[in-house]
């Protein structure tokens, strides 16, 4: 008993003075997990040097992670942050489109100290997020050093970490076949949501004759990540733009379609990804990305549904290993 107390309160010590690379951990295991087998395809099928095998897996992934993250931050910054900064550019056409909504429908809407906090806190929350971005740049790197680590030696690194557990061989066996699949459903499979909606809105927003067409692309790649009405988060911001520029059969085809053909694409999308790469719970997705984002920044859209599944998986290994 002893000696389990003492290696709780030394876990306890190393973890809280190392908290700050917990998502440097998590998104070395992840990638560790992703890039496992095609590293393993290289260097037993095309008998290329292992550890040259794990460099060229490293920079593919490296640059598949940078490229979008760099852009996100380019255009959060040019389009969201600055806006806010003058606030005239974006409260007189808010405040607009809102004015004839209200004429049309009767209805009172939003008050103009209403829509000031509204643009103080979307300011706020932009600055935040575009700050935990920055700080997992740097998490990246070392983030980097321990996938190093684990893909040069990771079946070894396997062997002692499940030979650690006090488990039995079956519920050994189901927590690493289920940590597999609960990573690939979430590291790959949010991103399509994504992507799907993206391209759906690509069409769309096409037709329409949008300006800035990849920034709200963009945008609805993001708020496709979210399950149930996240995607609304994209288009109908887009759809009280062009209201305030008196664009009103293009907003109005925005609204229409957005909800009709965007959220079909949802909906399929998520019956394509349960048959194929497994499928996560929309709860647990929408609070694990407002968990993920405050912690992580960008990549809190995937870490955070993966820290919460990891929490009921385990639950689950508890309760099938001591029931």
């Amino acid at each position: 008993m002893l000696l389990l107390f003492l290696i709780a309160a030394l876990f306890g010590l190393i973890f809280w003075n190392l908290k700050l690379f917990v998502p440097a951990l998590l998104g070395a295991y992840t990638l560790y997990v992703l890039l496992r087998k095609p590293t393993r395809y290289l260097t037993e099928n095309r008998k290329w040097n292992h550890k040259l095998s794990v460099i060229v897996m490293m920079l593919v992934s490296f640059l598949a992670i940078l490229l979008p993250i760099n852009g996100f931050i380019q255009m959060l910054r040019t389009k969201v942050v600055d806006g806010f900064e003058n606030k005239e550019k974006i409260i007189k056409p808010l405040e607009s489109a809102i004015l004839k909504l209200e004429k049309s429908t009767g209805l009172d809407l939003l008050t103009p100290e209403r829509l000031q906090n509204l643009s103080e806190w979307g300011a706020q929350a932009a600055s935040n997020v575009v700050n935990a971005t920055l700080f997992f740049l740097l998490m990246l790197l070392v983030t980097y050093l321990i996938l190093w680590f684990m893909l040069t030696a990771g079946e070894k690194m396997e062997h002692s970490f499940f030979s650690w557990l006090p488990l039995k061989d079956t519920n050994i066996e189901f927590l690493r076949k289920e940590l597999n699949d609960l990573v690939f459903s979430n590291a790959l499979g949010i991103p399509l949501m994504g992507v799907a909606q993206g391209v759906a809105g690509l069409i769309g927003y096409s037709l329409a004759g949008v300006e800035d067409v990849w920034f709200w692309v963009f945008m609805t790649f993001i708020a496709g990540m979210i399950p149930f009405l996240g995607v609304s988060l994209a288009f109908v911001p887009l759809a009280l733009v062009l209201f305030s520029k008196d664009m009103n059969g293009a907003a109005i085809f925005i609204l229409i379609y957005g909800f009709v053909v965007i959220g079909s694409v949802d909906n399929f999308a998520r019956m394509w990804l349960m048959n194929k790469i497994g499928h996560t719970h929309p709860l647990i997705t929408l609070f694990g990305v407002i968990i993920g984002v405050q912690l992580f920044g960008f990549v809190g859209f995937i870490f955070g549904p993966i820290m919460i599944a990891m929490f009921l998986l385990l639950v689950k290994i508890y309760t099938k290993e001591f029931r």
